[in-house]
Order: C-alpha cells, then structure tokens, then sequence
C-alpha cells in the first residue's frame, strides 16, 4: 500500500506525490518525441500526451511499491 509522505509535519498523499513524478516524466518524454520529430506522426498531440501520462502513472504504480520507496 502506498503510504503518505510527511514533509515538515504535513502529510501527502503517495498518489499524488506519484503524479506529480509521471507529470515530470511526461514532460521530458514528449520534450523527447518533439526534439527527435516523432510527433509529427502523431495527429491528436494532447491526447497522446494524455496516454503517455497515464502510461507512466500506472508504471509508476506497479514497480514503486515494490521498491520498498512507499511502505
């Protein structure tokens, strides 16, 4: 199970602190795809922003947990 994290007393929630780090990621990912042209192939740019987030956003939540980063 995915715990909080505690930053100066303040607790928040591993999902988010998880979303924010695949927002990151999508962020460089799609920075990538333009500097090396591949997303000219792709017609719908947000949408295929969006799946690459979510992507990322499950990965990230499948192996994290198991890493022991979250417990």
């Amino acid at each position: 199970m995915i715990t909080d994290l505690a930053l100066g007393g303040v607790f928040i929630p591993g999902l988010l602190v998880l979303a924010v780090l695949a927002l990151v990621a999508t962020l460089l990912v799609t920075r990538v795809l333009v500097v090396t042209g591949l997303s000219r192939l792709f017609a719908g740019r947000p949408l295929v922003e969006l799946a690459v987030f979510a992507i990322i956003y499950g990965l990230l939540l499948q192996h994290l947990p198991s890493t022991g980063l979250f417990q």
